[in-house]
């Protein structure tokens, strides 16, 4: 059999014989672009070179390693495998191919012809992952010897510990990769770096990015010389932008290989492609990303006045356009003060349009009246409060008149409050505020979307907005109560009772059950149902979660998987939906609650099915038993009065802190029938031409949408479609839009407005989230949960990102709600931008017994994902222990 073969007749489909370098090689070299010639040395000899040494089950049972291996344990691994390597040797016939192929390559010039060898694995340039930089490189090689020895140097770079670790994280077994080798004839390059065919900054696929450098472009790709950066349109070939460096060093050809020299004076600040080059090099990059379908991640060089394309491969991790950020933060009202603050917080990011026009009217005549029913008639007054969108993100306004009004009536507010008025306190919560929401979102379950009007449709959308606004000025009444009724009890605690060795006061209101912790508790129970059938067990963990949530919402059972026991699996897992899926993992309905997309929910079902975190029905037990303990010895050394002061406090705190957190868990209790009515108007619209698919009705104005619906676009059954348009009609904004978005939700939107340091003074120390400015490599924020752990960093975004998180790592996000809650099961640690010692997080970190730092303001900036951070929960600091690396992300 052969080991060699062209690269210009590699395949597209063949990634297993050849490896993606070589399958990319080849894609450009049938597309008529410029490729050193060359040819690959197939994965058959790597496989051949392996059993011929009887290395297969050495190696495959040395790299089985586990998922949380530390990096020492790959390294001692890769050392192993290295030894067992060198101790091989390359089979004659593979040998006498590849000296054979070498001779060809430069037209029978001789054996001398210097060329590069680079390895191609299969599971490399991956449209999921790049896998770049993971196996060795070698340039500028001569003679066959040493080409043999850069071809085994390749091999035996596949089991390097990087390399390992990496595949490991992107879910690559050791017994799914291979190796080919690639070797091109040497180019003799005055000038080479990296093209991307699509921008990495702010995702435009219609700009093409170029590093340039002089000398050959290794030095590039590793980082390691400064480099011409240009920005280039790639449809004209016009340069939108360019930055020339100071190129103080090349990388230039040596003896088997390269050696770093100075650049000549006279071109160290000399652009190294002129305006001219950059277009005719960005048309090669276009014709790339065309035959391969994708954009691509590009290296190039230029000798003798030409270009070649040494390598392409899919761009990774690109993210969606983006618009620029933004930098100014204009007030659309005068005369008043903006805060980012209470329902604010569960708004972490930009608003969608639709979320956004509706939100602002809903919000201001619910806190009317809320306000209104409290300090009196006529306390505010129209345009006194709003809830407008600055860059996208949501604000309290207040009138600065209104603010004086409010303040001089804080007596009467008190009072309402403590005695439950309507919405407010916890009797009103639980006699009126809960009962009403519930009674509205009843009234409209009776009625199936698809067969309403598209008036009626968005007659609930707007009710049942209207009845969450509501309900969630009502939930405001209960969190001072909470707040005040802990701070009350932790003073007179800390005064009066606790000695030196006493545990702090929040001790004595942990092991209550509340609406997260009984979500928790249900998906521990799923998985323990599930264990007891292996197969029930082994088809959840070796399944994706991605497939499970299908098989879930079709109802097809997986393979191998008895169709009865799936169904009773399903429906338990659906009433555990049906109970806790409308938490929201933040308040804008465009973003999907558990009952729209249950992944988190199956990966804390597979977390508890592997063993991992602990069974929260014994830590609530234990938690209980200690509160109970700590309070019988406190009370037995107390006198009457002080004791019944004591239990007065304590009862009060005991009950505001739950129901805080079962009020919180139900605010978005009419989400998920809201967003099925949003959804099915989407639908119609879809069918009649107006938006391209359902979920881009989140992404139209109120106005759009209501004149989509008098026009009878939005009717059930036979839509009247929209004729004479390319594309549907909304498309184009809609796409501006969440271009719009993306780079909005880069900002770090300000807690107040306008920024003034005496606006920082006299109101900064009741925002939610500190000091935006914390340069350093501490990070402060407050201390709202005890202990002290190292771990890697986890940054999430929101559910989106929840499946990276592993178990061990420090959760850090903007903000979390009662939804997040299933997460806290696999941190060591928590750090978020916005909250405080009686938050959400505080009070679940501290149920979890780990600890964490609040409202720091830039630990989502600041951090990377895999860097290394201490959590101090005493003293409220996370500490950067060292940057983060590509291997941590």
């Amino acid at each position: 059999m052969t080991y060699i073969k062209s690269l210009g007749e590699v395949g597209r489909d063949e990634v297993a014989l050849a490896g993606g370098k070589a399958v990319g090689l080849g894609g450009l070299i049938q597309a008529g672009l410029p490729v050193p010639p060359g040819f690959v040395l197939t994965t058959d000899a790597y496989r051949e070179f392996v059993s011929a040494n009887h290395l297969d089950a050495a190696v495959q049972d040395l790299a089985a390693l586990p998922p949380d291996a530390s990096p020492q344990e790959y390294e001692h691994a890769s050392v192993l495998i290295q030894t067992l390597f060198h101790k091989g040797t390359v089979p004659d016939a593979i040998k006498a191919d590849l000296e054979a192929a070498y001779a060809r390559l430069g037209s029978g010039s001789g054996s001398g012809t210097p060329v590069s060898v680079r390895s191609s694995a299969t599971a490399e340039d991956l449209a999921s992952a790049s896998f770049a930089g993971q196996q060795d490189t070698y340039l500028n090689i001569s003679g066959p010897e040493a080409l043999t020895q850069a071809v085994f140097n390749c091999w035996a770079s596949l089991w390097t510990a990087r390399a390992m670790a990496y595949r490991s994280r992107e879910g690559v077994r050791p017994d799914q990769v291979r190796l080919a080798v690639v070797v091109q004839q040497m180019v003799d390059a005055d000038a080479a770096g990296v093209m991307f065919t699509a921008n990495p900054a702010n995702g435009h696929r219609d700009q093409t990015v170029i590093s340039a450098a002089w000398g050959l472009g290794e030095a590039v790709v590793g980082g390691t010389v400064t480099t011409d950066d240009l920005v280039v349109e790639a449809a004209t070939g016009t340069v939108l932008s360019r930055h020339t460096a100071d190129k103080h060093v090349m990388t230039v050809p040596a003896e088997n290989g390269t050696v770093e020299q100075p650049v000549a004076e006279d071109r160290r600040r000399a652009p190294v492609l002129d305006d001219d080059a950059a277009a005719a090099l960005a048309a090669y990059g276009k014709q790339a990303a065309e035959r391969f379908g994708s954009p691509q991640d590009i290296e190039w060089a230029r000798a003798g006045g030409g270009f070649f394309l040494l390598q392409s491969r899919p761009i990774t991790a690109l993210p969606e356009p983006a618009a620029d950020t933004p930098d100014t933060w204009p007030v659309p009202y005068p005369k008043g003060l903006y805060f980012r603050a209470s329902i604010v917080e569960q708004m972490p990011e930009p608003l969608s349009p639709l979320f956004a026009d509706l939100i602002d009217g809903s919000v201001t005549r619910s806190l009317s009246a809320l306000m209104n029913d409290a300090l009196g008639i006529n306390a505010l007054r129209e345009g006194d409060v709003r809830f407008p969108t600055i860059n996208g993100y949501a604000y309290y306004y207040y009138r600065t008149s209104a603010m004086w009004r409010m303040t001089g009536r804080t007596v009467p507010a008190l009072g309402a409050l403590f005695r439950g008025k309507a919405h407010m306190g916890i009797a009103g919560w639980r006699d009126h505020s809960h009962p009403r929401y519930e009674r509205v979102i009843k009234d409209w379950s009776r009625h199936p979307p698809a067969g309403l009007p598209g008036g009626r449709l968005l007659a609930g959308v707007q009710e049942l907005l209207d009845a969450g606004t509501v309900y969630y000025t009502a939930v405001q009444s209960i969190i001072p109560l909470a707040d005040m009724s802990e701070i009350s009890f932790r003073a007179f605690y800390d005064r009066l009772v606790r000695r030196a060795g006493d545990p702090p006061a929040q001790a004595f209101l942990l092991g209550f059950d509340s609406e997260p912790i009984r979500a928790e508790k249900s998906l521990y129970d799923l998985a323990g149902w599930a264990r007891s059938d292996p197969v029930l067990a082994s088809a959840l963990l070796e399944r994706t979660t991605a497939e499970l949530a299908e098989c879930q919402r079709t109802g097809s059972a997986p393979e191998g998987v008895d169709n009865a026991l799936w169904q009773e699996w399903r429906f338990a897992f659906r009433e555990h939906l049906g109970l806790y899926g409308h938490a929201v993992y933040n308040l804008d309905f465009a973003t999907p609650v558990p009952a729209d997309d249950p992944s988190a929910q199956l990966e804390t079902v597979k977390f508890y099915l592997r063993g991992q975190g602990t069974d929260p029905h014994e830590r609530q037990r234990q938690l209980t038993e200690r509160r109970e303990s700590l309070t019988r010895d406190a009370a037995g050394r107390l006198g009457p009065r002080r004791r019944a002061v004591f239990f007065r406090l304590l009862r009060w705190a005991q009950e505001a802190a739950p129901v805080r957190e079962d009020a919180l868990a139900d605010v978005g209790l009419a989400w998920p029938l809201l967003r099925s009515l949003l959804l099915e108007l989407g639908r119609r619209l879809v069918a009649s031409g107006v938006v391209a698919s359902a979920d881009d009705v989140f992404w139209l104005r109120f106005r759009e949408l209501q004149s989509a619906v008098e026009f009878g676009l939005a009717e059930p059954g036979m839509p009247a479609a929209v004729t004479g348009a390319p594309r549907p009609v909304r498309a184009a904004a809609v796409e501006e839009r969440r271009m719009l978005w993306r780079g909005q939700a880069k900002a770090t939107a300000p807690q107040m407005l306008p920024q003034k340091p005496w606006m920082e003074k006299a109101f900064g120390s009741m925002m939610p989230a500190g000091p935006q400015h914390q340069p350093g490599d501490v990070i402060k924020g407050a201390g709202a949960s005890s202990g002290r752990v190292t771990a890697a960093a986890r940054v999430l975004r929101g559910p989106e990102d929840f499946g990276r998180m592993q178990p061990g790592e420090v959760l850090v996000a903007r903000m979390t709600t009662p939804a997040w809650t299933p997460l806290f099961a696999m941190a060591s640690a928590v750090v978020t931008d916005v909250g405080g010692p009686l938050s959400h997080s505080s009070i679940v970190a501290r149920e979890y017994g780990i600890p964490a730092v609040l409202g720091t303001g830039v630990a989502t900036q600041r951090l990377a994902g895999g860097q290394q951070v201490t959590v101090d929960g005493d003293a409220g600091t996370v500490t950067m222990e060292r940057p983060s690396t590509a291997l941590d992300r």
